[in-house]
């Protein structure tokens, strides 16, 4: 047999745990999932092992629909026969599973965030991340046009909240989304996670900022 990696046994290590933990204190509740999933709202995030939606919701199995993808970005909707995860993943959630509320988390450090700032007077390298990442390449070089004045951090900062809003655009480029939401069956949230201080903002559509989600 082959010997195993320290990084692999660490993780089925926790595999262990879950089984005599989480599994066992919840095996109902498992055997209930079995049959089907009624989660209470859909969430696309980062693929960042660092932002993990379930953890900072502290969300049950099953109440969350996650979709992530490099910097938690939607795409435009197209209609083609190219391959769309993320545009099925979201049909899926509203028309197959009637998702009332869709939340896009981006969150602070993004390195997806940070390649596209770097690179926007340029494209980013070819290959699948560099073709990805240039949905929002008109938005960064708005930024670095319009904001010069504030320095590169601030920039890039700026670009990673903003890319959320223009995400939650782009949602309504989406016929099955628009229509929901104009019917009044879904709602929109744009949310921002600071991984360094743990704090999660949301962003108040009337106020035009975001602002702290309360603990209370």
């Amino acid at each position: 047999m082959t010997k195993q990696s320290e990084e692999m046994t660490h993780l089925l290590s926790g595999y262990k745990r879950f089984r005599e933990g989480t599994y066992a204190q919840n095996q109902e509740r498992f055997e209930k999932l079995a049959d089907g999933q009624h989660p209470k709202a859909a969430i696309l995030c980062c693929v960042d092992s660092r932002a993990d939606p379930n953890m900072i919701l502290d969300a049950n199995p099953g109440e969350l629909f996650v979709i992530r993808n490099v910097a938690n970005m939607v795409p435009p909707c197209e209609s083609d026969n190219a391959y769309h995860g993320t545009s099925a993943a979201l049909e899926f959630a509203v028309e197959g599973l009637h998702i009332k509320d869709i939340i896009i988390m981006g969150h602070a450090r993004c390195g997806g965030i940070n390649a596209l700032y770097e690179n926007a007077p340029k494209p980013i390298k070819k290959g699948f991340v560099g073709q990805w990442m240039s949905i929002a390449t008109d938005l960064a070089l708005y930024i670095r046009r319009q904001y010069a004045h504030e320095s590169v951090e601030e920039q890039k900062a700026r670009l990673e909240k903003e890319s959320v809003l223009a995400s939650i655009d782009r949602l309504r480029t989406f016929p099955f989304i628009a229509e929901a939401e104009k019917a009044g069956n879904l709602k929109l949230h744009g949310w921002f996670f600071d991984i360094g201080n743990g704090i999660l903002l949301a962003y108040d559509n009337e106020a035009r900022e975001y602002r702290p989600v309360s603990q209370d």
